[in-house]
Order: structure tokens, then C-alpha cells, then sequence
């Protein structure tokens, strides 16, 4: 697939929302990018064990993957937040979707790399 033939972020993300839902994950945007072409930050509250931050990406093939923020470790739930407020004045076309999961799982397609 080619980058032209990929969805806008925006069909992108409501998709995943929808997944999210109906696994009866919560889910939020909690911050909306630009709507063709914005990478996307997922926030993985798995509430009292703190936060894991992932960033949308690609592996080598062009297959979707994330890469896990503080080396996969799991923040408190502010320092998450400082960290994606530092992500998006870097890149202000940046999605930012927040899914509440106590096991860590997500309906976001790609492995974490």
C-alpha cells in the first residue's frame, strides 16, 4: 500500500474508537490532529499500574507498529501527560488517544516494537 492509498488519520482513529467500544474499552481523543495526515499517540491508562505511551509508527515492511515511550515502562500518570505535552509542541498535527485498559491491551492495529 502506498502512503497515497492510505485512510486520513481522522476515519483512521474513529474506526479504532469504534473497536475500542465495542470491546468495551473507554476511549477518548484527547487531542485531534490534522485529519489527513497526523501520526497518532496512544496513552494506555491501565489506571492504578500508571500509563504506557505509544507512538504510532511504522516497521520496515511498512506494516503499522508502535514504539513504546521510557523504553515500555509504565508512568505515572503525569509524567504521561508531560511527556505527550512535549510530543505534540514538537509535532502539532498529532493525534492524541487516550483507552482505559487495566491489562494493557488495545484494539490499535500494529505491534509494539
Amino acid at each position: 500500500m502506498s502512503t497515497d492509498d492510505r485512510l486520513p488519520t481522522e476515519i483512521w482513529v474513529k474506526a479504532h474508537l469504534r473497536r475500542c467500544y465495542a470491546e468495551g474499552l473507554p476511549a477518548t481523543i484527547l487531542r485531534r490532529g490534522d485529519a489527513t495526515g497526523g501520526m497518532v499517540l496512544l496513552k494506555i491508562n491501565r489506571l492504578e499500574l500508571g500509563c504506557a505511551v505509544l507512538t504510532q509508527t511504522r516497521d520496515l515492511a511498512g506494516r503499522p507498529a508502535w514504539l513504546a515511550a521510557q523504553g515500555g515502562a509504565l508512568l505515572p500518570e503525569a509524567d504521561a501527560d508531560a511527556y505527550i505535552e512535549r510530543a505534540v509542541k514538537r509535532d502539532p498535527d498529532l493525534w492524541v488517544v487516550e483507552v482505559e485498559s487495566r491489562s494493557g491491551e488495545h484494539p490499535f492495529e500494529g505491534r509494539v516494537l
